[in-house]
């Protein structure tokens, strides 16, 4: 977890000792939840890399996913501009709501970036694959055929979507499409390259 937050900023005093703390998915960038931390929480927080709040009506200090295990691994904590509202960047352990819905808001996304940004996820999948090398994983079988491999795979992935976009309906392009993306993925991750990197280029297109 990487922070520069100053804890001594934080204004608890204008929340009789309690500030919100809204948490964001990290990689998706959806909105989790909302709780509220004191300093104490915010101390365990940092130094626990998990994401622990305050209850009212406890009244005591609780680590999220404490009963369920669906803990929050936290990236970063950030404060807004007036220091009385915190912003907990995090990675779920499964459903951030108790009622076992991926948000405290529903399961349904919230923006078209939420959608979108379920690459980064599938990003990280790929990189875990590589990594443990599960025998029973497809992904972790074709990086170990190296690079080349990989990239011819890509290349049937587009022919195959070409193809369905000129003669097929559209759930097969849909289909082929995500083929294409997930070999893209596995391309990128073979070469060592990050999709935010790709991401950074389009933008700078698209700026220019």
């Amino acid at each position: 977890m990487s922070t520069a937050l100053d804890i001594a900023s934080i204004d608890f005093k204008k929340g009789e000792g309690l500030v919100p703390a809204i948490v964001q998915d990290a990689d998706t960038g959806a909105v989790l939840m909302m709780a509220y931390m004191n300093r104490e929480a915010l101390e365990q927080t940092l130094a626990r890399k998990r994401a622990v709040f305050f209850s009212r009506s406890k009244q005591r200090l609780w680590e999220k996913g404490e009963t369920t295990g669906h803990s929050l691994d936290v990236v970063n904590v950030v404060a807004d501009c007036d220091q009385d509202t915190l912003l907990v960047t995090a990675r779920p352990r499964g459903p951030a709501c108790h009622n076992g819905t991926l948000t405290c808001f529903g399961d349904e996304p919230r923006s078209a970036a939420t959608s979108i940004a379920f690459l980064a996820k599938l990003e990280a999948v790929v990189a875990q694959r590589a990594t443990e090398k599960p025998e029973a994983s497809y992904t972790a079988r074709l990086l170990d055929k190296g690079v080349t491999r990989v990239a011819q795979k890509v290349g049937e992935e587009g022919v195959e979507l070409a193809l369905a976009a000129a003669v097929e309906n559209d759930d097969k392009v849909i289909g082929e499409s995500a083929d294409l993306l997930f070999h893209l993925l596995v391309l990128l991750r073979a070469r060592g390259v990050g999709l935010d990197q790709v991401v950074n280029e389009l933008e700078k297109r698209h700026q220019k």
